[in-house]
């Protein structure tokens, strides 16, 4: 058995060394053609794909064709983002319901259809007859994010009517997927726990009277305990991450499937797959893991002369995982701050008293500090660069004691109310198959014989 696989691998290495001889570009060509790499123009900007009334990502100004750095804002449907996380802190209530709503329907809902609403997510928070013995108990995940595109396709079976893309199907399917996604993420978890863990999963039943958050920590600790200030913490997480804007990769990936006519379900696991990778959804997980070895690596966390050789490490590859990446900093848009950043930072601020992890706050604060330094003098990059969200989201769920295997299955549990925005406009309003062009770089050939070809 050892032997055939050994002569599998080595066959394996030679038809990718077959690729390598036949396949790539020059990096000039690029320029040459004038291809704009990841939809980006030359000057960062991205490339106008699109019309959207859901939200806005400002970060930066444009004059004399210059692009000018500026605080960063985000609205959801016109709204800051900070005046609703703001009105549900004073007003001591969740608020991702009714971001979801916002999202959806393009206004802010009143007292009577807010209740309504969080009736209907509550009464689609269970998953149909028989679905989690049959798609979760049964086919257990390493990766939770896996996990939830496999689940969130099977549900297109349990759907009477998974095709239609009127506004009134899709709608209806949306508000299923917002509702039961949570629950999906945490049977997922606990299933992962039990399988390869090797530890005890417990499946509590659904509190249809919850709020999402509340749900999601119920259903993650084995007492069922959790504190009204945490579920109200991973309620402001889930409100930053809900939505921002049709170009990020995700959103735009529910887009253009959308655009094909194809059905949520096929749309929306395609969002998952997009938020899991390391260079969207999945960053958090590497900040956390960076951060972890600083922790480990920097002897003393108030010497930011320590911390700045450490970063400077990182910059030149030799510390951390070899990629030169100081995760959690930088961002396609925003420039002198990310807001979703500045809010969790400023809430970290206040519950870290509470969880007595001021020393590992203050050591984030270092970091966020230095970077920009770190990046201009060891790398030599003049670029503006600020925290992104990823920096202090994992942190905030280390002092919620969620998992990190669960980071970024929470980003997902919250986007989902953009993506789905996001269809619902397509579908309704776009009109057209996102279809755009690649320039090809291969020659006319004449075609030879299989028997007169040599090696």
């Amino acid at each position: 058995m050892t032997a055939s696989k050994d002569i599998y691998n080595d066959r394996l290495s030679e038809l990718c060394e077959e690729y390598r001889q036949h396949n790539g570009f020059n990096s000039q060509d690029y320029q040459t053609y004038g291809v704009k790499r990841g939809l980006r123009n030359p000057d960062g900007t991205g490339v106008m794909a699109g019309l959207t009334n859901i939200c806005n990502v400002h970060g930066f100004l444009i004059a004399d064709g210059e692009r000018i750095p500026d605080e960063g804002k985000l609205t959801y449907r016109g709204y800051d983002v900070n005046d609703i996380v703001n009105a549900c802190v004073e007003e001591n209530r969740f608020g991702f319901e009714e971001t979801a709503w916002l999202l959806l329907f393009g206004s802010l809902p009143d007292e009577a259809h807010l209740s309504r609403f969080k009736e209907i997510l509550g009464h689609y928070r269970e998953l149909p007859h028989n679905f989690a013995e049959d798609m979760i108990l049964k086919f257990p995940s390493k990766d939770i994010m896996n996990k939830l595109a496999h689940s969130v396709l099977g549900l297109y079976t349990t759907d009477p009517n998974p095709d239609d893309t009127s506004l009134e199907n899709t709608m209806r399917q949306s508000i299923q997927l917002i509702a039961c996604l949570p629950t999906i993420m945490t049977y997922a978890y606990q299933v992962k726990r039990r399988a390869f863990d090797r530890q005890s999963m417990y499946f509590h039943p659904i509190d249809l009277n919850l709020s999402t958050s509340e749900s999601i920590l119920r259903a993650l600790r084995f007492d069922m305990q959790f504190t009204d200030s945490e579920a109200k913490l991973l309620d402001l997480c889930m409100i930053l991450h809900a939505e921002h804007g049709g170009g990020n990769n995700s959103t735009f990936s529910t887009r253009v499937l959308s655009s094909s006519g194809t059905d949520t379900y096929s749309a929306i696991a395609a969002a998952i797959g997009s938020l899991k990778g390391p260079r969207h959804g999945g960053a958090n997980l590497r900040v956390r893991s960076m951060m972890n070895d600083l922790k480990e690596a920097v002897r003393d966390w108030e010497d930011e002369d320590e911390i700045y050789q450490h970063l400077a490490g990182i910059i030149r590859k030799e510390k951390g995982d070899g990629s030169g990446l100081i995760y959690g900093f930088g961002h396609a848009v925003y420039t002198l701050s990310d807001p979703r950043a500045v809010i969790l930072k400023r809430t970290a601020a206040k519950i870290a008293d509470e969880k007595n992890m001021n020393h590992e706050f203050e050591l984030y604060k270092a970091v966020e500090r230095l970077t920009p330094k770190v990046m201009q003098e060891v790398k030599g990059s003049s670029k503006v660069i600020c925290s992104n969200v990823d920096f202090y989201s994992g942190f905030v769920y280390d002092m919620l004691g969620i998992p990190s295997e669960m980071f970024t299955p929470l980003f997902a549990v919250s986007r989902i109310a953009g993506w789905c925005a996001h269809r619902i406009e397509e579908v309704t309003y776009g009109g057209r198959i996102i279809r755009p062009a690649y320039r090809s770089m291969v020659h006319n050939k004449e075609y030879t014989p299989l028997g007169k070809r040599t090696e």
